[in-house]
């Protein structure tokens, strides 16, 4: 425990932390505060603190999983990750910061491996993903399935309205006109495909490497009677051939990989026309390069993936001359989303459980609070970036932009989401 003890006596600064070890002996750390803490977390056995200590993110994840790390009531383990964030804010550099050279130099080069996605390997990393069972996604996403950052556009807003006001948010930054073709690499459960052709009369192709996303986008489309203009293909987006007017790609740059990031603009060069547009949404990171993601999200959640900062985006757009005509930081916006998701969770607890186990369940949680924790208070945010081949293929203000996600938001409404869905 002294490993730990350690740890936290540096970390906590801002409210107050009482872990009791295995043993039944109490440690305290910070000083009593109303808005956080205290709160209480107990190891069931002798090593958890030695675990949590050497890789605080994998250990903590572990011992929650296995019910070796215990966070007593009234707290839960959201507001545990939101605390150790709240007390090392991305503003305060080092906080959480693995120590010694030759650790972070462990972590980089597994990192960086783990990045290495050749197609095969790319396959077996969306169906880890992306191919659980539906049931799963339909209790805490949207009825669109949007698995990315809503655009919260008031944080009172629901889950649908945000959603939806996202991809009139994204739609409006690709100044489409009908009748253009847009390919839609990572295309999820459709959603964005079907939106896209739904309000401009455009021929959309989206590809994914999840099966079950795919069958599920074709349903989708056929119900929907436009599976002759909405098609989705499972396809590794290197294999993609032809010309396209627009170019999106949302939640997708995550699951390259650095290395990657030279060919993937470099197809995507090939594949707009040189009158197009290509617009990127995906996590990021503030500051410089990190080079690596952490264990336990390598290992449970995202094998193969790695956020980005923007120069690591924009160096490689550069080498491949495509103009970065527009970049927003979509700042808190995930930070809202994932709460939303992590509350359906838990009011979806029995029925997940049933699905899975409560090993699985609890390791929904981890996530989920995990990531809202980093985009609250770490160094994580989203990127929109906007790429062109020519300077003249947009107009010259932002205005069009502003205009048409008005007129986007007047065009429809969101659909009402029921906790009585969780039950169904």
């Amino acid at each position: 425990m002294w490993l730990l003890d350690k740890m936290l006596r540096r970390l906590v600064k801002k409210g107050e932390l009482i872990v009791v070890d295995h043993d039944g002996k109490t440690y305290r750390y910070g000083a009593p505060d109303p808005q956080h803490g205290p709160i209480t977390v107990r190891l069931t056995d002798r090593r958890a603190a030695f675990d949590i200590a050497k890789d605080p993110r994998l250990g903590a994840g572990e011992a929650y999983m296995d019910g070796r790390l215990v966070v007593e009531p009234p707290h839960e383990v959201r507001d545990l990750l939101l605390f150790a964030r709240y007390n090392a804010p991305w503003e305060r550099p080092g906080a959480l910061r693995p120590r010694g050279l030759l650790r972070r130099g462990a972590a980089a080069i597994a990192g960086r491996l783990d990045q290495v996605n050749w197609k095969t390997r790319s396959r077996r990393n969306a169906e880890h993903t992306y191919n659980l069972t539906r049931r799963l996604y339909e209790l805490f996403l949207d009825e669109d399935r949007q698995y990315t950052c809503a655009y919260y556009r008031d944080t009172a807003n629901s889950l649908e309205q945000a959603q939806l006001d996202k991809k009139a948010h994204i739609a409006a930054k690709l100044n489409l006109k009908p009748g253009m073709r847009v390919l839609d690499i990572g295309c999820g459960w459709g959603g964005l495909a079907l939106y896209l052709n739904r309000h401009y009369d455009v021929d959309v192709l989206g590809v994914a490497l999840a099966p079950d996303q795919i069958a599920f986008a074709n349903e989708r489309a056929a119900a929907a009677g436009v599976a002759d203009r909405v098609k989705f293909e499972l396809k590794d987006y290197r294999e993609v051939e032809g010309e396209f007017d627009r170019i999106t790609s949302v939640g997708l740059i995550e699951h390259l990989g650095t290395p990657h990031y030279p060919t993937f603009f470099a197809h995507t060069h090939r594949l707009l026309k040189l009158d197009g547009v290509m617009f990127s949404h995906c996590c990021g990171r503030m500051g410089k390069p990190a080079g690596t993601t952490d264990a336990w999200t390598r290992k449970y959640i995202f094998p193969g993936g790695y956020i980005p900062a923007l120069s690591e985006l924009v160096s490689e757009a550069e080498r491949n001359r495509l103009i970065v005509s527009d970049v927003e930081a979509v700042r808190y916006h995930y930070a809202h989303t994932l709460e939303e998701w992590y509350n359906r969770t838990n009011a979806a607890r029995e029925e997940i459980v049933e699905l899975y186990d409560e090993r699985f369940f609890r390791m929904w949680q981890f996530y989920l609070a995990g990531a809202e924790a980093a985009f609250r208070y770490g160094g994580l945010v989203n990127w929109q970036v906007q790429y062109l081949k020519r300077r003249d293929a947009i107009p010259m203000t932002r205005d069009f932009m502003f205009e048409e996600e008005a007129r986007l938001r007047g065009a429809e409404e969101a659909p009402e989401w029921h906790l009585s869905r969780a039950a169904e």
